[in-house]
């Protein structure tokens, strides 16, 4: 069975056909963007344990989740993990679609990053096919310092709440003419409205207290121009909450220059993925942070920038950091905040009080080392 990027509904289709006209698939999401809707599905659960959907994803991701394994056993942690392995070179989707199937099932997804080829135009891109499908509607990621790590800028803490569907993201191309491509930017007011209150709603749930959106309004009138109207609308409602905008490439600058005047931001797809790697890079890099992609029913935690790094699979180099918070995050999640909490107390030990850095850190430990000094500090609290 083919997967399905987008559902139709009904009421979309029927009027369609009362015209007695013939629409393509790119058409009729064009011409009709739509919110997919997901069934509640019931998460996979016995005995206080919840089964989750891993998916080890390429390069040195199988290497990361052999490491997350290795802690959540060593902590005794109440969780299972269901293996699904995505061959990125493979051109079916078989292996994808049970992934999706097995995340419905269980409710909550740990991944790597599944690479799709950039010269691969006849194969989709499975990250964004598992966010459309699963309508992961929005990323949260949180950029926050670390004491003993040397960055251009200290005492960073900004969390960018990135809309996470639609955008530059929504796979829509075609060749018009030869040599000539049109990609389709799609931008609703359904998810654009969701994502800024979702902005809102963890501004106010973590006492933060401004929200900062980012767009190109300035040219793309219509499209960020929606965009950046649904969070004006939004922050109607939360008068408590300080609202701004802010054009992308000036937001580019001003994060290196003074990331601290930002607090929250709101932002869109392709917007919200330049400016995790800027934070990420200002306050240590890639391997460090997490990325929380939520829907309505599904969650699925992966590292925050969606990229390796430089790493190369089986070296003992790779930084364990941002897989191991992504797993804490998810435990979060799921409820078990003692080991949570057990499991994040020891990250920090390791990399603030033990100063073990990995090489993309600018020190000399290998990724085991940094591994073994967490289970130590897990070993000193008792968790198992």
């Amino acid at each position: 069975m083919a997967l399905r990027l987008f559902r139709i509904s009904q009421d979309v289709v029927a009027p369609i056909i009362k015209r007695n006209c013939t629409v393509s698939a790119f058409e009729l999401q064009h011409k009709n963007p739509i919110q997919r809707k997901v069934e509640l599905v019931p998460v996979a659960q016995y005995g206080g344990r919840h089964t989750v959907t891993m998916l080890p994803g390429g390069g040195i991701g199988p290497e990361l989740m052999n490491y997350v394994k290795e802690v959540f056993r060593f902590s005794g942690v109440p969780v299972d993990f269901e293996i699904v392995d995505i061959d990125p070179s493979s051109e079916g989707n078989e292996d994808l679609e049970y992934a999706i199937t097995s995340i419905k099932r269980n409710g909550v997804a740990i991944k790597g990053n599944i690479e799709t080829k950039s010269e691969s135009t006849g194969i989709i891109s499975r990250n964004v096919a598992l966010r459309n499908e699963l309508d992961l509607f929005v990323n949260v990621l949180h950029c926050k310092s670390f004491n003993a790590i040397p960055a251009h800028h200290s005492n960073v803490d900004v969390v960018i709440i990135r809309q996470n569907t639609e955008g530059e993201y929504a796979m829509l191309e075609h060749e018009s003419a030869r040599g000539v491509v049109e990609s389709m930017k799609v931008i609703t007011v359904e998810n654009a409205t969701r994502v800024a209150r979702f902005a809102f709603e963890f501004a106010r749930n973590n006492n933060r207290k401004k929200v900062t959106t980012i767009h190109k309004a300035n040219i793309m009138k219509l499209s960020d121009g929606m965009f950046l109207s649904s969070a004006r609308e939004v922050a109607k409602e939360y008068p408590d909450i300080q609202h701004n905008d802010m054009i992308i490439d000036n937001c580019c600058m001003q994060l290196v220059s003074n990331p601290h005047q930002f607090d929250v931001m709101n932002t869109t797809n392709l917007y919200g993925s330049i400016t995790s790697n800027v934070l990420c890079g200002l306050v240590g890099g890639a391997g460090l942070f997490s990325g929380r992609n939520y829907g309505d029913h599904y969650a699925v935690f992966e590292p925050g920038t969606r990229n390796t790094g430089t790493a190369i699979a089986g070296k003992n180099v790779a930084n364990p950091i941002a897989m191991l918070n992504a797993a804490v995050d998810m435990l979060y999640h799921l409820g078990h905040r003692y080991h949570a909490d057990c499991i994040s107390d020891a990250i920090h030990k390791t990399i603030d009080a033990d100063g073990i850095h990995t090489q993309d850190l600018g020190g000399q430990n290998s990724s085991t080392e940094v591994v073994q000094s967490v289970l130590q500090h897990l070993a000193e609290k008792r968790t198992y």
